[in-house]
Order: structure tokens, then C-alpha cells, then sequence
């Protein structure tokens, strides 16, 4: 039983601490673009900035509804992942781990966004669409790269926490 209690709190915790991720991403990418937010996101959600008191408030209800549902998809994949682990404590430990990989991931896989976006898709062009009145073209597809690659390094980061999870089975019962 207590096993399942460790699977709810990763759930319901990956959730939170996926929207909270997702706040700072967006207040970071709305430094490089605002045009992102204004021309597409605000669009997007359906958002008006007035409603939230502003473009930086409206930007971060922006950026944990769209991270949230993330995080619990991944907290239920590593919860029910650990659940081969022989007991909750044991459950807990490896579940720290595995979440912070999730997030180390997401974040090198967003600053490998950053650096594909701005100095090759900049070059060479993208296929999105691109609202016509642009102001800042570079900053508005830099953003877009590291939005992609971030949810990109969150699913990656998935398949490493539940790999680092079974790999913490196999040395638990080597060791038993």
C-alpha cells in the first residue's frame, strides 16, 4: 500500500514541478522572444494579457498549462516504474533520481534548442508557420527551437529515469 501511496505523490508531484519548470521556461524564452508569446502563444491559449495583469503573469499561466499534463504523464511512468523496487523507501530514493534526470534532460535538451535554433535553423530556414509581421524572425524561430527540443528532452528524459530505475532493480537484487 505504501507503494502506491510513493506512485500518487510522484504523480501529483512530477505535475507540479513540471508547470513550476514550465513558468521559468517560458519566462526565459519570453526574454528572447516576446513575438513567440504575443504573435502565437497568446493566440494559441486563447489568452489576453489584461486577464492575468500583464505579458509576464499571461506568459507563466502560459507556461505551466502547457507543462503540467507533462509532468504527470511522466510522474505516472516513473511511479509505476519503480514499483519493480523491492520497497517504498527504496521507491522514494530512486524516484529523486530518476525525476532529476527528467529535468537535467529537459534543460540541456532546451539549451541544445537554443544553440540549433540560433545558429543553424536561423540560417537556414524553417517550415513553421512564421507570422507575416515579425519583427524579430531569429528570436521568434530560437524560441520555437527550444520549445521543440525541450519537450523532445522531456520524453527523452523519460526513457533515461525509467532505464536509471531499472537499472537501480537489477543492482538491488544483485546485491540481495
Amino acid at each position: 500500500m505504501k507503494k502506491i501511496g510513493v506512485v500518487a505523490l510522484t504523480i501529483g508531484a512530477s505535475a507540479l514541478l513540471a508547470g513550476l519548470y514550465g513558468i521559468l521556461h517560458d519566462q526565459i524564452t519570453y526574454s528572447i522572444s516576446y513575438e513567440y508569446f504575443t504573435k502565437f502563444k497568446y493566440a494559441q491559449f486563447g489568452f489576453e494579457p489584461a486577464w492575468f495583469g500583464g505579458d509576464r503573469p499571461t506568459v507563466g499561466v502560459i507556461g505551466f498549462l502547457a507543462t503540467w499534463w507533462v509532468g504527470l504523464f511522466i510522474g505516472a511512468a516513473l511511479g509505476l516504474a519503480a514499483l519493480v523496487l523491492p520497497d517504498a523507501p527504496a521507491m522514494r530514493r530512486a524516484l529523486v533520481g530518476a525525476v532529476g534526470l527528467v529535468y537535467g534532460t529537459a534543460v540541456l535538451a532546451g539549451v541544445t534548442g537554443f544553440l540549433y535554433g540560433r545558429y543553424h535553423l536561423v540560417s537556414t530556414g524553417v517550415n513553421w508557420w512564421l507570422p507575416a509581421d515579425l519583427v524579430h524572425k531569429n528570436d521568434f524561430i530560437t524560441v520555437g527551437s527550444i520549445h521543440n527540443f525541450s519537450y523532445v528532452g522531456g520524453l527523452l528524459g523519460l526513457l533515461i529515469g525509467v532505464l536509471y530505475l531499472l537499472k537501480r532493480r537489477y543492482f538491488a537484487t544483485a546485491a540481495g
